[in-house]
Parts: C-alpha cells; sequence; structure tokens
C-alpha cells in the first residue's frame, strides 16, 4: 500500500511547477494566443533566477557579507521575471505584430529557450569551476525552500499542508486570483472575448493588441516562476543542463485536462505531479523494467482520454477559445 503522507506531498512538489506552467498558459489561450513555446519560458524562467543568485552568491563570497533573506529571494525573482517577460514580448512581436505562425514560433522559442539556458548554465558552470556539470546555490535557496518551522510537529497534516517552500503556495494564489479574474472580473470578459472573436471585441472598443500582448507576457512570467521553483526549490538550487525533462510540454497538456480553468488546476496538477511519479511506487528489478515504462505514460494517456471525451461533450464551455492559434487582421473585420 503506498503511504499517502508520503506520496501527497511528493505529488505537490512534483505538481507546482505544472501549475505555473498551465496558469500561465491558460491566460494566454484565453487570449487567443497558442504558446508552446512554454517549455522554453520556464527554462529562460529558471537559468534567470540561477544568474541573478549565481553572482549574489558570489558577491557575499568576495565580500564576506552575511545574507540577506529579501535579497536572496528578490534579486533571482526580478532576475526570473525579467527574462520570462522578455520571451513573452518576443513570441507577441512574432505572432501579434508580425502574424507569425504562432505553433512554428511556438517551437522556436522552445528550442532557443532550451539552448538559451543550456548556454549561460554550462558558461556559469565553467566560471565556478566545479568539478561536476551543475552550479549548487545553497546560499540562496534555502530561503525559498524553507517550510513553516512548525510543520514537522503536526504529523501528517503538517507534512501534506504545511511542508512547502512559500513558491508554492503563490502558485496556488496566483490560479485561485487567476479563476476569478477570468470568471468575475470585466477585464476577464474583454480577455475572453477577445480569444473568442477579436473582431467583435474590437468593434466593442476593446483593445485587441494590448488585451494579447498583457496576457501573453503576464502568463510568461507566472510560467517562468514555475522554472524557478523548480530549480530553487524541487532540486535544491542545483542547476543541471537538460534537468527539466518534460515539465514543459506536460504543463501544456495539463491545460487541455482543466479545459482552461486555473482553479481546476491546482487539483490537475497534483493529480499529474502523482502520476508522473507513481511509477518509482512499483516494484523494482529487470523484471519490471517494461512495466514502469508503462506507468510513466500515463499522465499522456489521461489527457488523451480527457480530450477525448470532451470533444465528445462537445459543450461549449469545455472547448478552447474559438480563434486559438489564430492571427488577428484588423483590416478584414
Amino acid at each position: 500500500m503506498i503511504n499517502l503522507a508520503l506520496l501527497i506531498p511528493k505529488a505537490v512538489v512534483q505538481g507546482i511547477p505544472l501549475l505555473y506552467g498551465s496558469t500561465g498558459e491558460i491566460l494566454t489561450e484565453k487570449s487567443g494566443n497558442l504558446n508552446l513555446g512554454i517549455p522554453g519560458v520556464m527554462y529562460v524562467g529558471a537559468i534567470s533566477g540561477v544568474i541573478g543568485a549565481f553572482f549574489y552568491e558570489q558577491g557575499l563570497s568576495k565580500s564576506g557579507a552575511q545574507p540577506n533573506g529579501f535579497l536572496a529571494i528578490t534579486i533571482p525573482m526580478l532576475c526570473c521575471l525579467l527574462g520570462s517577460l522578455l520571451m513573452g514580448l518576443l513570441y507577441c512581436f512574432l505572432t501579434v505584430t508580425l502574424r507569425a505562425n504562432q505553433n512554428v514560433t511556438g517551437l522556436a522559442m522552445t528550442t532557443f529557450g532550451v539552448g538559451f539556458g543550456n548556454f549561460f548554465g554550462g558558461s556559469l558552470i565553467k566560471i565556478s569551476g566545479a568539478d561536476v556539470p551543475s552550479i549548487a546555490l545553497s546560499i540562496t535557496s534555502k530561503y525559498f525552500s524553507a517550510s513553516l518551522p512548525f510543520a514537522d510537529k503536526l504529523g501528517w497534516f503538517g507534512s501534506i499542508f504545511l511542508s512547502y517552500g512559500f513558491l508554492a503556495y503563490l502558485a496556488i494564489l496566483i490560479a485561485v486570483f487567476a479563476a476569478i479574474v477570468l470568471k468575475k472580473t470585466r477585464t476577464g470578459l474583454h480577455l475572453r472575448a477577445v480569444g473568442e472573436n477579436p473582431a467583435t471585441a474590437d468593434s466593442a472598443g476593446i483593445n485587441v493588441t494590448m488585451f494579447k500582448y498583457g496576457a501573453t507576457c503576464i502568463g510568461c512570467m507566472i510560467a517562468g516562476l514555475g522554472g524557478l521553483y523548480y530549480v530553487m526549490d524541487y532540486a535544491c538550487g542545483v542547476w543541471s543542463n537538460d534537468a527539466f525533462g518534460d515539465r514543459g510540454w506536460l504543463a501544456i497538456a495539463l491545460v487541455i485536462f482543466t479545459i482552461w480553468k486555473p482553479d481546476i488546476a491546482i487539483f490537475a496538477s497534483i493529480l499529474f505531479g502523482g502520476l508522473y511519479i507513481v511509477y518509482l511506487y512499483i516494484p523494482t528489478g529487470m523484471e519490471h523494467m517494461e512495466l514502469q515504462q508503462l506507468y510513466k505514460m500515463i499522465p499522456y494517456v489521461v489527457t488523451l482520454i480527457v480530450l477525448v471525451i470532451t470533444s465528445m461533450r462537445n459543450k461549449r464551455e469545455d472547448q478552447p477559445p474559438a480563434s486559438l492559434g489564430l492571427p488577428y487582421f484588423r483590416e478584414e473585420r
């Protein structure tokens, strides 16, 4: 039997990067932009935060000063948000202003983001003179991964609900806030209108370009925080090239699974996080190797099943925005 008090915290930790990525992509897709560059954005957000943390720690070692918790958190986060914002602006410039194909642009940005991260990650490894191909940011990462001091004293309740770093709780707050904005505010109504029919929204006086730029850039910044969480919290401050795996693509798949609803993404990301590591809890040995590979397929199989079910139901609220992936030509309205 699987001990849920041990599995759930691990599922949450695995699911938080997916929650950041899916929440950011949901906001982006609600504006009609299909950003397949989320894996690259998460990679750039992570390496940007690593660069800020690395030079902050280098400065501490040279000056002999004591680390400041506020700066240890603020510098990597600002660097992460800036790098992710630039990726969002690049995507919008290409797809909204120049009307480039969104699928091709997103895939190109994923390739660019991974290459960007590996290049600067490798450069930092050379600067640090490490004997292993990785960077350990132990000073700054301890502030990101610190949990509530009394969590260990509350047994299973503390383990399941209170044993995470602040970025985990921030991901949930952002998802809840995004759901409220989309459902309950005029801004959310305008954003959904732009995603459904930009020509009609434009006729109603809504600035289509502003909403596409704003939603995509904010979505990229949120997704970038997922990459920062992975390095600073999940990986305990250790950066290694190509260590992200397919988490960025899982985040995009999670958008379909949640039928474009950020609040549902909170629970779905934890579920996906559990499915992502469930193979670790099956018997090991050579005779079980093929079975483990089948277990690794579960998140993708579940996504395909949900896609088939939502397509068969054909309910309007379960479908993607009508103009998703399509460029808007104002002169044609």
